[in-house]
């Protein structure tokens, strides 16, 4: 693992005016820069669509809001959903994101249409399970969907269903492990009882005949290769499909339709957030820090080449839990998006 250096910018500036409300999360200072995406999910499952868009779109900077202090979002009303999914978005349009990725399977499917109707100006997409692909990929038309509940009771998914599913005759089998999100969180152990229930049900899918196991939540592709194995030493014909690709293709696209990967870069006086207090991985162009910390932005006013000297890093990520440690943090997102 390499080193990590921990760098604590202090606030110099006393005479700025700090909001007054306490309950809304602040923004923390910034330096000027690119115009940033913002990536939104309940916990780090949305890392797995952030290395697609890193892959797709290299050039760009990220900022990544996990609300960990609220995960999982899985087993919550809808209602609860649309709040915090809602205060998450607010938050990312607030630190000037030009678009903003709804990275988490139950958010998108019970909130996205409430966020594009308040931020019509900001492209936001959400994600759906790979289930159309793998409808019309499936010959033994059987089809798995490995999802949260909020996901698999959601209007997106079941439009898909409908639209796509029953026309063509394929079953869709819907399964969840409450379970998982917080396995992939805690590191994904091996001595724990959840991948042997994992493994029991690839079998059960294969005993009802189904070709394509589709990963409907963001945290899932953490345990792809994990299956995959499972699937090859069981000698199962079950192909997993997941929805990061096509996500980061679409994100590509509004880019280029907007012009926006090319005008965000010319943008000198454009403000890109940093923690104020962060585990920094230099070499690698990580920052983590938390979503509640109240700072000034005391930087708000440099030139472009006063803040030359400080670096804009390539992701940039936030968690809202305020007692996270985070050194623990950071080593948590290094394992996921740079595995050895």
């Amino acid at each position: 693992m390499t080193t990590q250096a921990v760098a604590i910018n202090q606030s110099q500036d006393a005479s700025q005016k700090v909001a007054a409300d306490d309950d809304k999360a602040q923004m923390p200072p910034s330096v000027i820069g690119p115009a940033p995406i913002g990536i939104f999910d309940s916990g780090v499952g949305g890392l797995s669509v952030y290395m697609h868009l890193k892959q797709a779109l290299p050039q760009e900077h990220f900022i990544y809001y996990a609300d960990t202090l609220n995960v999982p979002y899985g087993p919550r009303p809808s209602s609860e959903i649309q709040q915090l999914s809602l205060t998450a978005v607010d938050w990312l349009v607030a630190a000037g994101c030009k678009l903003v990725v709804i990275a988490c399977n139950s958010a998108s499917a019970h909130a996205l249409h409430l966020a594009r109707q308040k931020y019509p100006h900001i492209p936001i997409v959400g994600l759906v399970p790979a289930l159309k692909p793998a409808v019309l990929n499936s010959t033994s038309k059987n089809v798995a969907v490995l999802a949260t509940k909020a996901t698999l009771d959601g209007p997106l998914l079941n439009t898909v269903i409908d639209e796509y599913a029953r026309p063509s005759q394929v079953t869709v089998i819907k399964w969840f492990d409450p379970e998982l999100v917080p396995w992939v969180e805690a590191g994904m152990p091996m001595d724990s009882d959840t991948p042997m229930r994992l493994k029991q049900q690839l079998y059960q899918f294969a005993q009802q005949q189904v070709d394509h196991l589709v990963l409907g939540c963001t945290h899932y592709p953490f345990f792809r290769e994990f299956v995959l194995a499972e699937v090859a030493k069981q000698g199962l014909d079950i192909k997993v499909v997941d929805s990061g690709a096509a996500i980061a293709a679409r994100v590509k696209a509004l880019l280029q339709q907007q012009a926006a990967a090319e005008s965000s870069t010319a943008r000198l006086g454009h403000k890109f957030l940093l923690p104020t207090q962060s585990v920094l991985h230099s070499m690698q162009g990580l920052s983590v820090g938390h979503t509640t910390q109240r700072h000034t932005d005391r930087l708000s006013d440099l030139e472009p080449q006063h803040a030359s000297s400080l670096a804009v890093p390539k992701l940039a990520f936030f968690v809202s839990d305020p007692k996270a440690d985070l050194a623990q943090v950071s080593t948590m997102v290094q394992r996921l998006i740079y595995p050895v």
